[in-house]
């Protein structure tokens, strides 16, 4: 692989900041100035790759298939949207369907990025459920709701060769908090699909949980006497937010408050399922049917059932449609989900040493040109 040179490109650093420079890659990582092939990236601003860490499927596959197929066709698409780093998650199943899941993204991830070309980086796992309120499922299945149960969790954990970042709790629930006393220090522990009051929330993030599982979403609203997830998480600087941004689950007025609740805490979400990228119709999440039409998918209750949007387009509407500042919108999709799941010495901004994963973009966020691993794809 030759050395590459970016030139005349404007820069998203990893300060929230721009600045006019080029970008050097060689073996598949930035560097410091070489000899290299130029590219000519002149007018276009070079972003990181994008990093996902809650999205379900897309393309007719889902996660939860467990196989290699629909891990390839996750991280194809992905990459194609300039989603260049991901951590799908998992819906909530028993112990044997998470076992065949963290068995194949295993087998993935030790088959190396070589005999995955042109597919984004598998940097993770989310582990949405099973350890979730029984009255606050949303799109997940109840029938596989259970206890929090921090063994069940090593069990799989070492199946999947430590690829789960992520965890979701309802922190009510009996045991809850001995599993984040328990695990705490070994996996990132979100609250979400949970009635906590905020006594409850506060609770678990005093004891080391670290996110929020789609802020707003099956979970209670923020009331001024009953403030619940919302209120405890923005009294902890720690703790970071995810926030779905397809235009659907959140409104715009709602997004502009949460990124200014949670300033440098948001990690922005596309919470996509299998219809993403596909027409309208009848597909499935979980095992329950979901209808989509547009960017809608619903269960036939009505339920909202994750979305159809991938991440570039969530970051598309959240700056041009929310108005969220572009810096804080980057940074809120690359360099603080990339921390969320502990990946960011490799991803999340364009530092010497990171892996050379760029987009290159135009005032209006379209992409002229995706870099992955150093390696041009589009």
């Amino acid at each position: 692989m030759s050395a590459l040179r970016i030139s005349g490109t404007r820069v998203f650093e990893a300060d929230g900041t721009f600045s006019k420079r080029d970008l050097f890659v060689e073996g598949g990582r930035i560097v410091g100035e070489v000899e290299a092939d130029a590219f000519d990236a002149t007018g276009l601003t070079a972003i990181p790759g994008l990093v996902d860490v809650h999205f379900h499927g897309c393309m007719g596959q889902d996660m939860c298939n467990g196989t290699e197929e629909a891990i390839h066709t996750l991280a194809s698409y992905e990459a194609r949207q300039g989603v260049l780093a991901i951590c799908p998650a998992t819906m909530t199943y028993p112990e044997e369907k998470l076992n065949g899941i963290a068995d194949a993204a295993a087998a993935w991830v030790a088959a190396g990025s070589g005999a995955h070309p042109g597919c984004a980086d598998l940097v993770g796992i989310n582990m949405e459920g099973p350890f979730i309120s029984p009255h606050k499922v949303g799109a997940q299945n109840p029938a596989y709701v259970q206890a929090p149960d921090a063994a069940m969790f090593r069990r799989v954990q070492e199946r999947s060769g430590g690829l789960f970042k992520l965890v979701t709790l309802a922190p009510e629930e009996p045991g809850a908090l001995e599993f984040v006393d328990e695990l705490a220090d070994e996996v990132a522990i979100s609250v979400g699909h949970t009635c906590a009051t905020y006594d409850d929330a506060a609770e678990a993030f005093r004891r080391g949980a670290r996110e929020v599982t789609h802020l707003w979403n099956a979970q209670p609203p923020l009331h001024h006497r009953d403030p619940a997830v919302i209120g405890a998480a923005a009294d902890f600087d720690h703790v970071r937010v995810e926030l779905i941004c397809d235009g659907i689950h959140i409104h715009p007025a709602v997004i502009r408050a949460t990124f200014k609740l949670f300033p440098g805490r948001v990690v922005m979400i596309a919470d996509s399922m299998e219809a993403t990228g596909l027409a309208d119709g009848e597909y499935s999440l979980g095992g329950q049917k979901v209808y989509v039409k547009g960017n809608l998918a619903t269960l036939e209750s009505g339920t909202i059932a994750g979305s159809a949007t991938n991440l570039f387009d969530c970051l598309r509407f959240a700056v041009l449609e929310a108005r969220i500042p572009l810096e804080q919108a980057l940074t809120a999709c690359t360099l603080t989900p990339a921390r969320a799941i502990g990946v960011d010495a490799d991803y999340g901004s364009l530092d010497a040493g990171k892996v050379a994963n760029v987009v290159l973009v135009d005032d209006e966020l379209r992409i002229h040109a995706i870099f992955l691993r150093g390696e041009r794809i589009a």
